[in-house]
């Protein structure tokens, strides 16, 4: 997975929807996909991110959801829970052009 620039988002936006997934301990890491991290992406676009963690369910998904639509950005944005696709064709397209926006790191 490549590393995030930017993306259409700007860095302010994009450290206020990482400051969302880190009050969630369930979410382990949350990854663009879709036409903002292709780079083809319009004025228009939505935001297509993954969440990853042990035990996420369709409560922290909402939750998480909510918390963004709070912030008031204008964009769209599509959260799914990535153990919960079962298109394998999804599955290889975020694991081929993934952006990692967050991962929680592991204290030891």
């Amino acid at each position: 997975m490549n590393k995030v620039v930017n993306y259409g988002l700007g860095k302010s936006n994009i450290d206020a929807i990482v400051s969302v997934f880190s009050k969630n301990i369930k979410i382990s890491s949350a990854i663009l996909f879709g036409s903002r991290a292709k780079g083809n992406f319009s004025q228009g676009s939505d935001v297509d991110i993954a969440l990853k963690g042990n035990g996420l369910n369709l409560d922290d998904l909402l939750n998480a959801s909510l918390e963004i639509d709070d912030l008031l950005l204008p964009y769209k944005f599509d959260l799914i829970i990535f153990e919960r696709i079962k298109e394998q064709t999804l599955i290889e397209h975020i694991n081929r052009v993934g952006i990692k926006l967050y991962e929680r790191e592991i204290k030891t």
